[in-house]
Parts: C-alpha cells; structure tokens; sequence
C-alpha cells in the first residue's frame, strides 16, 4: 500500500500532485497520470487506490506495452474455451479480475486500435465479451490510465482515439519529473541510501550539503528509477572508504592518470564506451 506520509514530497515537490489525489480518489471516475518514464506514476495510482472506496480490494497493474497486439483483447477481456488453437479452458481477463477493484493500465498510448474501441465500451457502459464468447458481462472496475506519450498529439496523428481518450482524461494529474522537484533530492536520497545500504549490507553511510546540490545539478531524464540506480552504484563504490561516490556513480568523477601509468591504458581510458565504470575498474 501506498501511504501518503512515506511518499517523499508531498509537502513540497508532489504538493499539487497530492492535492489533485485527495480531490479524485474518493470519487468513481477514470483518471489519466501524465509523466516522463521513472517518475512514479504506479506509485500515485496505487495511492488513488488506497485512498478510495475501493482500497480494500484488488489494484491489478497492467503494461499495455508488454502485451502482444495478438493477446492484448485476451488479456484485456478474456476468452473462452477453444477461441484460440491450443486452449484448454476459460481465461477470465483483467476485468473480471479487477471487479470491484482498480485496474492501472500503464502505457496506455501502446494499445492498438482494436483494442481501444473494446477498452472504450467498457469505459461507457461496463460491459464486454470474452474472446470467442456471446455472453455479456458485467464488471465494475475503476480504470486509471497512465502515459508519457503525447495523447494529443497521438489523437492529431490518427493513432488514438480522441473519444477514448475525453473517457480516460476526466481528471488528469501531471507527475512532475525529478528535475523539477530539485527540493526533494536531499530526502530522496537519504531514503535511497538507507535502502542501499540495507539492502547490500555494508556500513551507513551519510551524504554531504555538497554531494546533495551535485546530485540537484544534473537533469535525471530517468527519474526515480534512474537516482536510484545511482545511489546504489554510489553506495557499492564506496563500501572500501565507507564514504560515498557520488562523483564517480554519475559519471563526473575524472580520474588522476599517474605519469608512471602506460600511454595505452590511457587512452583506453579516454576512449572507453562506459566512462564511469572504465574509470572504477582500469584507472585505479
């Protein structure tokens, strides 16, 4: 479950994201997460989740873009004995999996055409068919849809459907990415590191003023995911000093070549296709 409290920035950089959450999560309609890759979309829709009515029943978590387009209406919906060569029963579909529940349809812009105007009817009337079957079936599910694409300019482009899209969108919540929540990197990263170092086992270690603004000063295009990776591999490379390298774990870090070391090593250095991890391994 998704608590408000431990959602770091959400008195500061989430502020507006966590307003708009207390104002739609009591409510029964379709919402739609806008924000860069990394930037914690999942984590917000499972907040809704919680925070609804529904919060005592099923969040079922769905990568449209994981799914083939020959299996999606399946997975979407269903199917029924022998719609397919090599079924063997019944396969109830995410629907009727979420009943009464919540349904996070991440990467929503990946759906193929077919399965939009299927996504659509249910949207409208909350009803659908399994694969190969006739019966109707009823299913009472609150979808929240989530992307990076631009959905407009996706709908311009005739590669979403603009009425699915008004269903999806009744209220829209844009996630900021880090890069703009530059007020929450210090906790962020006290969190990560307390994380990493449990996880890997080694001593705690603690980030200084300096380390923080260097960490502020680059632009994160993998957001939380990717500052997480960072602080992990800064807290590996400093398990020796106990101090942590975040110079070196972004890849800023140059190294001081001693005039003793060969001209070859040198240059492998200079012209290694992973700066950062060449500098750990060969230039020490």
């Amino acid at each position: 479950m998704a608590q408000l409290e431990n959602i770091i920035g959400n008195k500061t950089g989430l502020l507006n994201v966590i307003e708009r959450v207390n104002i739609v999560a009591p409510k029964n309609v379709p919402v739609l997460l806008h924000g860069e890759t990394g930037s914690g979309k999942e984590v917000i829709a499972q907040l809704i989740h919680d925070r609804s009515t529904r919060g005592g029943n099923v969040f079922k978590r769905v990568n449209c873009g994981a799914i083939s387009r020959e299996l999606i209406d399946s997975e979407l919906f269903g199917h029924e004995k022998g719609a397919f060569t090599g079924t063997s029963g019944m396969h109830r579909g995410w629907f009727e999996q979420a009943d009464k529940g919540t349904l996070f349809l991440d990467e929503v812009a990946e759906l193929s055409g077919a399965a939009q105007v299927r996504l659509l009817r249910v949207l409208q009337d909350g009803t659908f068919t399994r694969v190969g079957g006739e019966k109707v079936i009823s299913t009472n599910v609150r979808v929240i849809a989530a992307t990076h694409q631009n959905l407009p300019l996706m709908i311009e482009n005739r590669e979403f459907r603009e009425d699915l899209y008004y269903r999806l969108s009744v209220f829209p919540i844009v996630i900021p990415p880090l890069r703009d929540r530059k007020e929450d990197i210090g906790e962020l990263a006290v969190y990560f590191i307390g994380r990493a170092v449990n996880k890997f086992g080694v001593k705690p270690m603690t980030i200084t003023p300096k380390e923080v603004e260097e960490l502020q000063k680059y632009s994160w295009p993998g957001n939380i995911r990717e500052f997480a990776s960072v602080i992990n591999r800064a807290v590996l490379l400093g398990e020796a000093t106990g101090r942590l390298q975040i110079s070196k774990a972004l890849g800023t870090f140059t190294p001081i070549i001693s005039p003793l070391v060969s001209n070859k090593k040198t240059e492998n250095c200079e012209n290694s296709e992973d700066e950062t991890l060449h500098a750990v391994i060969s230039c020490h």
